[in-house]
């Protein structure tokens, strides 16, 4: 509905516009009706339907293959490290504006037009910026934090400045576009059952192990550490109670030695992440290169609230080697996070401005430093 609603505007605004529906999966389970999930045949009617309405040309583009390599077995293989990755900000990075603004830009198009809620603004000197949609409540800026400068110069996001998702609704319904009253997607779109556990039990193997608490002695067992993500409190199946009798949640996944760490709420609490991976949505913010530590704000799930930080830019290798580029991001937390898991994507924002992100790889609590 997104996307149809910005391909109208785009239309509008006197744009030479063709509609493109992304097959990414060839699985079974992806034609189903309802809200799970995206991508889907099902979809591919609808999005044909929308340019029909509008006029204008509609294709197919075939993307399953680099889809699987890129973004599935991706995801399986951060599981099998431990790790707990974030599917939709690999599919944006790797498939949609990477896959998709390739092809596009071959083909002579300008720009890759969507449906995100998000801002693309251009500073004094012409380049662009990240920024958030004026609606924060479906703000979208988080997963699209992957975007490069040169991928940022060839977005178009039509649905930045509304207001309110009721108010694309109402103008799908008054284009007499079929989408209008379709509910948003979730979950993870390949998955088709919502049961990741089970998919992936499926894909990595799993073998049982024991599950520690803080201090390291054992409390129980588990049928496979992959299957656990930090801050999970269901399904841990302790034989021995804590001796507060409170509950206890996951706090480490140790896939090396096949091991869970449990132990109380109060170590979910991070003060320290570390992360790699990193990239800078527009041009990276000067003090990334000289080391130096700047404020920002940190968030770390698509819909969680950003919090006060200082970041800064840890070169991986000394001035001048191959690898100078590349380093660990380092965000000391001015207000712990709770639940923070490696594989994750911590965002950095200056107010509605978007400035880069990086995967975590660690998390570390005031109380409980983590080994790296």
């Amino acid at each position: 509905m997104d996307s149809a609603v910005a391909a109208a505007r785009a239309v509008e605004a006197g744009h030479d516009v063709v509609g493109v529906h992304l097959a990414l999966n060839r699985m079974p389970g992806t034609l189903r009706t309802g809200s799970r999930g995206c991508c889907t045949i099902e979809d591919s009617n609808d999005a044909w339907r929308a340019c029909d309405r509008l006029g204008i040309p509609f294709y197919v583009w075939d993307f399953s293959e680099r889809f699987k390599e890129d973004v599935v077995d991706d995801f399986v293989s951060e599981y099998a490290a431990g790790r707990t990755p974030n599917p939709c900000m690999r599919c944006n990075e790797r498939i949609k504006f990477a896959a998709l603004l390739e092809k596009a830009l071959a083909l002579g198009f300008d720009a890759v037009c969507t449906g995100h809620y998000a801002k693309v603004v251009r500073d004094a000197d012409g380049h662009p910026q990240l920024h958030r949609a004026a609606d924060w409540a479906k703000d979208q800026s988080y997963v699209l934090a992957v975007l490069t400068h040169e991928q940022l110069e060839h977005c178009l996001f039509p649905l930045a400045d509304t207001p309110s998702k009721a108010e694309v609704r109402a103008e799908a319904e008054r284009r007499g576009l079929s989408v209008a009253a379709k509910p948003d997607s979730h979950d993870i779109c390949f998955i088709s059952d919502g049961d990741t556990r089970g998919w992936l039990a499926e894909r990595i193997e799993m073998a049982p192990g024991a599950i520690v608490d803080e201090t390291g002695e054992k409390v129980g067992e588990h049928a496979g550490a992959n299957a656990y993500t930090v801050g999970q409190r269901r399904g841990l199946r302790l034989g021995r109670p804590a001796p507060d009798g409170r509950p206890r949640f996951v706090l480490e996944v140790r896939p090396k030695d096949n091991t869970v760490v449990v132990g109380p709420e109060r170590l979910l609490a991070v003060g320290e992440i570390r992360g790699i991976r990193v990239s800078w949505a527009g041009l990276p913010p000067s003090e990334a290169t000289t080391g130096e530590e700047f404020a920002c704000e940190a968030q770390v799930r698509a819909h969680g609230d950003p919090v006060p930080a200082r970041a800064r830019l840890e070169p991986a290798a000394a001035p001048g080697a191959p690898d100078a580029h590349d380093g660990e991001l380092v965000v000391t937390l001015e207000t712990p996070l709770r639940g923070v898991a490696p594989g994750q994507t911590v965002v950095l924002y200056q107010g509605t401005r978007v400035l880069g992100q990086a995967t975590i790889d660690t998390a570390r609590s005031p109380e409980r430093l983590l080994p790296r």
